[in-house]
Protein backbone atom coordinates (compact mmCIF):
# COMPACT_ATOMS: atom_id res chain seq x y z
CA UNK A 1 0.00 0.00 0.00
CA UNK A 2 1.43 3.35 -1.05
CA UNK A 3 1.23 6.41 1.16
CA UNK A 4 -0.99 9.10 -0.43
CA UNK A 5 0.63 12.32 -1.61
CA UNK A 6 0.63 15.25 0.78
CA UNK A 7 -1.83 17.89 -0.40
CA UNK A 8 -2.26 19.93 2.80
CA UNK A 9 0.00 22.72 3.99
CA UNK A 10 1.64 22.35 7.39
CA UNK A 11 -0.59 25.06 8.90
CA UNK A 12 -3.72 23.34 7.62
CA UNK A 13 -2.49 20.00 8.96
CA UNK A 14 -2.02 21.43 12.45
CA UNK A 15 -5.40 23.17 12.33
CA UNK A 16 -7.16 19.97 11.23
CA UNK A 17 -5.54 17.99 14.03
CA UNK A 18 -6.43 20.56 16.70
CA UNK A 19 -10.01 21.08 15.51
CA UNK A 20 -10.46 17.33 15.08
CA UNK A 21 -9.25 16.56 18.60
CA UNK A 22 -11.48 19.28 20.05
CA UNK A 23 -14.47 17.84 18.16
CA UNK A 24 -13.70 14.34 19.43
CA UNK A 25 -13.33 15.48 23.04
CA UNK A 26 -16.46 17.64 23.01
CA UNK A 27 -18.46 14.88 21.31
CA UNK A 28 -17.40 12.32 23.92
CA UNK A 29 -18.20 14.70 26.79
CA UNK A 30 -21.63 15.40 25.31
CA UNK A 31 -22.27 11.71 24.73
CA UNK A 32 -21.77 11.05 28.44
CA UNK A 33 -24.79 13.22 29.23
CA UNK A 34 -26.98 12.49 26.18
CA UNK A 35 -30.50 11.25 26.70
CA UNK A 36 -32.32 11.52 23.37
CA UNK A 37 -31.79 9.47 20.21
CA UNK A 38 -31.33 12.56 18.04
CA UNK A 39 -28.81 14.06 20.46
CA UNK A 40 -26.83 10.81 20.51
CA UNK A 41 -26.84 10.63 16.71
CA UNK A 42 -25.60 14.22 16.33
CA UNK A 43 -22.88 13.71 18.95
CA UNK A 44 -21.67 10.53 17.26
CA UNK A 45 -21.52 12.46 13.98
CA UNK A 46 -19.48 15.16 15.74
CA UNK A 47 -17.01 12.55 16.98
CA UNK A 48 -16.74 11.00 13.51
CA UNK A 49 -16.21 14.40 11.86
CA UNK A 50 -13.50 15.17 14.42
CA UNK A 51 -11.87 11.82 13.73
CA UNK A 52 -11.92 12.52 9.98
CA UNK A 53 -10.27 15.91 10.48
CA UNK A 54 -7.63 14.48 12.82
CA UNK A 55 -6.76 11.60 10.48
CA UNK A 56 -6.52 13.79 7.36
CA UNK A 57 -4.36 16.22 9.34
CA UNK A 58 -1.98 13.50 10.49
CA UNK A 59 -1.76 11.94 7.01
CA UNK A 60 -1.48 15.33 5.27
CA UNK A 61 -3.79 14.09 2.54
CA UNK A 62 -7.36 15.20 1.88
CA UNK A 63 -9.25 12.84 -0.48
CA UNK A 64 -11.72 15.62 -1.37
CA UNK A 65 -8.88 17.93 -2.44
CA UNK A 66 -7.54 15.14 -4.65
CA UNK A 67 -10.95 14.46 -6.20
CA UNK A 68 -11.42 18.18 -6.92
CA UNK A 69 -7.89 18.51 -8.28
CA UNK A 70 -7.00 21.18 -5.73
CA UNK A 71 -3.40 21.71 -4.64
CA UNK A 72 -2.45 24.62 -2.37
CA UNK A 73 -0.23 27.24 -4.03
CA UNK A 74 2.69 26.52 -1.70
CA UNK A 75 2.71 22.80 -2.62
CA UNK A 76 2.54 23.25 -6.40
CA UNK A 77 5.64 22.30 -8.31
CA UNK A 78 6.87 24.74 -10.96
CA UNK A 79 5.87 23.71 -14.47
Amino acid sequence: MRRPTINLTSNERVARIVVGLVGIIIGIVLLASADGALAILLEVLLVLAGLDLAVTGVLGHCPLYKRLGYTPQSLRRPA
